[in-house]
């Protein structure tokens, strides 16, 4: 849920430019004379060129940039709107440049630099398995497909299109890396799905726009926060659309294989909940768009349950802000209301015509908690797990204060329940009889799935993965490791046992920092890669020299 975001953050960037174009000028100009010496001995410069191929792409680079760079500063705003963009025909070619060297220089690491252990950063495609129907993989929220844990990380590859940030997560099946990105362009914010080659990053589609099925009219694509979902066979994407502040968005579904669009469901409202499937089955929630005091504006929410195979929508009940992924079991669908709901319901998800034959209603049980509950539902065995908070994916609240909470997934009675320091937004990651929750004020705790007591906690600020950046989006857990993110772009490798944290990397753009602190999209532990998204730094793959 993304709500009221301090775009003045964004203002920074232009002082920054500057007083770095001004430092390093003097040497730019010192290149160019030397560049230009040596075009005046062409002997030498093919040597030049033969020996050290990037200095003069390096050079290029930096004349390109230094002359764009005033161009941009001169040059009246751009015209708003994606179209616009692209009609004003600008590209960054320094960027460009430095993408290209950048490519190259990974790709002779990859050759030449420090070999990989058996079965971690293989070049091959992933085993087949099991689809993730569901965001993160399965029920549990681990991310991790039981491969190995890959230590000592290094990028292999990354794939990000301008100005796009992934705080949608990443899906990884038969040997493809499905995504979703947005584009703030404000007021308003553009959306794209893609479809990348796991081994290599190499793009096989992406689609910014599509025509309805239905009417045959090109509709454009909003920004994407929610996570993609695959049917069982592989062949249909589900991901919903839309952020905090739109109205009017859709369920989509597309076809896995082309990125065709097969059907899609309108609401009055966003879908920021990641959609889960069971059989031909998709449920998502369609939450509230709320005022500064978090009172809805409009219509309060919903949850919908359409047919996987034609996109008819079977049933609608209405809840309160269900910004939160549902998870589905034996024909019962477990959501959070957030905003001006703060409970977990449980929703028989049969049409309504077998609802009203068999005489029950679609609610279940509703539990009530003491926070909103937007995250994903995690359910392991009998248990409904559940993060609670009074804070949002923006703002920390004045008094921070948050809980985990884990439900009898029949009756929804409260089994235990665990207080946390902030917010737990993200999912929590189960597995081996331990909870990992993320909170708010950046640190990570882990619990005993059985009692909720805190095994524990990274309570002080230098043992966490950036300090006191929040931690929004949840970790991957494999057993003996956690991975996770902090929403200044730093990924986090953590010893499960301890909370130790035992290596950080910075996963957004080099030289473009996330200034608006978005990184927000839960990595993927797929066949010993780690697959993750950030506000700057596009999509990326990373493999390990070491593993447990």
């Amino acid at each position: 849920m993304i709500a009221n975001s301090d775009t003045t953050a964004c203002l920074g960037v232009v002082p920054v430019f500057v007083n770095v174009g001004a430092a390093v000028l003097p040497a730019v100009l010192a290149a160019l004379a030397s560049m230009l010496a040596l075009l005046l001995r062409p002997r030498e410069l093919l040597r030049v060129c033969s020996a050290k191929p990037h200095v003069p792409l390096l050079v290029v680079a930096g004349a390109v940039g230094l002359y764009f760079g005033v161009t941009w500063l001169t040059a009246p705003a751009a015209p708003a709107g994606r179209k616009a963009r692209e009609s004003s025909g600008r590209t960054d070619w320094a960027q460009v440049a430095l993408d290209i060297l950048e490519q190259r220089q990974r790709a002779a690491t990859a050759s030449a630099g420090a070999p990989l252990v058996p079965g971690i950063g293989n070049p091959q495609p992933p085993a087949a398995r099991t689809q993730p129907t569901i965001f993160r993989g399965d029920a549990s929220r681990s991310g991790h497909d039981g491969g190995p844990s890959p230590m000592k990380l290094r990028a292999l590859w990354s794939f990000s299109t301008e100005n796009a940030m992934q705080m949608s997560s990443p899906l990884v099946a038969g040997g493809a890396v499905f995504g979703a990105s947005c584009v703030l362009d404000l007021p308003s914010n553009y959306g794209a799905v893609f479809c990348l080659d796991a081994a290599t990053g190499a793009k096989r589609w992406l689609v910014e726009t599509a025509k309805d099925p239905k009417t045959g009219k090109e509709i454009e694509f909003k920004g994407f926060f929610s996570s993609p979902a695959l049917s069982a066979d592989g062949k249909s994407l589900l991901i919903g659309q839309g952020l905090h502040v739109d109205a009017n968005c859709d369920l989509l579904c597309f076809d896995a294989a082309t990125g065709a669009l097969r059907w899609r469901v309108p609401t009055p409202l966003h879908i920021e909940s990641s959609p889960a499937i069971e059989g031909d089955l998709v449920v998502a929630g369609a939450g509230a768009i709320e005022g500064e005091d978090h009172k809805a504006k409009g219509h309060p929410g919903l949850v919908i349950g359409v047919r996987l195979s034609d996109g008819a929508k079977l049933w609608e009940y209405p809840l309160n802000d269900p910004e939160s992924s549902p998870a589905i079991a034996d024909g019962v669908a477990y959501i959070g209301s957030g905003f001006n709901g703060s409970a977990v319901a449980a929703l028989r998800t049969v049409s309504d015509e077998e609802l009203k034959s068999q005489g029950l209603s679609r609610l279940l049980w509703k539990t009530p908690t003491p926070h909103p509950a937007t995250g994903a539902i995690t359910v392991v065995g009998d248990l409904v797990l559940v993060g609670c908070g009074n804070g949002d994916y923006v703002y920390a609240a004045p008094v921070p204060d948050g809980a985990v909470m884990a439900l009898d997934r029949k009756t929804g009675a409260v089994r235990w329940q665990a207080k946390m320091p902030d917010a737990v937004l993200g999912a929590i990651a189960v597995r081996d009889g331990k909870a990992v929750c993320p909170v708010r004020n950046g640190e990570l705790a882990a619990l005993d799935l059985a009692t909720g007591r805190i095994l524990w906690r990274q309570e002080d600020p230098k043992e966490r993965i950036s300090g006191k950046a929040a931690v929004l989006c949840g970790p991957a857990l494999t057993g003996p490791l956690i991975y996770a993110v902090s929403q200044d772009g730093y990924l986090g490798v953590i010893d499960a046992a301890d909370g130790k944290v035992l290596q950080r990397l910075y996963i957004n753009a080099k030289g473009r920092p996330g200034e608006m602190g978005l990184t927000l999209a839960s990595p993927l532990v797929v066949d010993g890669r780690v697959y993750v998204g950030s506000e700057t730094g596009g999509l990326g793959c990373l493999v390990g020299e070491e593993a447990r």
